[in-house]
């Protein structure tokens, strides 16, 4: 059984966006919908998710627009297919060189929907298998889950160093509370304060025997990793 993504899909025909939730639901996957290009835009930027469904006509943002925001403004790698109604070679030249990663032509059967969505996230973890994460002095190899600072092995239990990852993939960026639960629990994070105890054990490992902080707590905003100087903010200690 294939793992569950985290799916946004981009559709402003009401009938179809809900029928790519229930199915994709019905399937296991996170699915969060958005029916505008605006919206789609802000939540495509602000969140990490496995996959993107994206229309290719929308209200507010094309989803040429769109796409190229997300690809040369915010940095976005994740898998995006592309959903349209246009099918000559030229339309779909245009959403590739876009940005898009697939494209697919109205009607569609949702099997097929599933299958490509599938084939993406594999593609896109494949790409990630071997990257080595890196900022400043903290390494994080994800195929072999070493991590380093300064060439010092640091040994981790397994949900901070998920954290870690998390932090280090969106790095410089900032994560609210609501990303790093749904990172590392999905749509089921404990009723404790769980997070804070993590990330307590991350710090100390990762920081504390060192001079210059990396992982940095932003009162009423979230959690970054990030070199002294590409910083948005001082580390006050407190949770957000």
């Amino acid at each position: 059984m294939n793992a569950p993504l985290d799916i946004l899909v981009i559709e402003d025909n009401p009938d179809l966006a809900a029928n790519l939730v229930d199915f994709l639901t019905a399937r296991g996957h996170l699915v969060d919908a958005a029916g505008d290009g605006l919206t789609g835009l802000h939540l495509a930027s602000s969140q990490n998710f496995d996959v993107i469904l994206l229309d290719l006509i929308l209200p507010g943002m094309d989803g040429i627009a769109l796409c190229r925001r997300l690809r040369e403004h915010a940095g976005k790698t994740t898998p995006i297919l592309m959903l349209t109604a246009r099918d000559t070679l030229d339309d779909k030249v245009i959403g590739l060189e876009a940005g898009a990663d697939d494209y697919l032509v109205k009607p569609f059967a949702l099997r097929e929907v599933a299958a490509r969505i599938q084939a993406l996230a594999r593609r896109a973890q494949a790409g990630i298998a071997q990257v080595e994460l890196r900022v400043a002095d903290l390494c994080f190899d994800t195929a072999t889950l070493r991590v380093t600072r300064a060439g010092r092995e640091i040994t981790l239990p397994p949900i901070p160093l998920r954290m870690l990852e998390t932090l280090l993939r969106a790095s410089p960026r900032v994560l609210t509370r609501g990303e790093m639960e749904r990172a590392i629990w999905r749509d089921a994070p404990p009723d404790s304060d769980a997070l804070r105890s993590h990330l307590h054990l991350l710090r100390a490992a990762i920081d504390k025997p060192f001079p210059l902080p990396l992982l940095r707590t932003l009162r009423g905003l979230g959690w970054q990793i990030a070199a002294p100087e590409a910083s948005g903010g001082a580390d006050d200690g407190a949770a957000p």
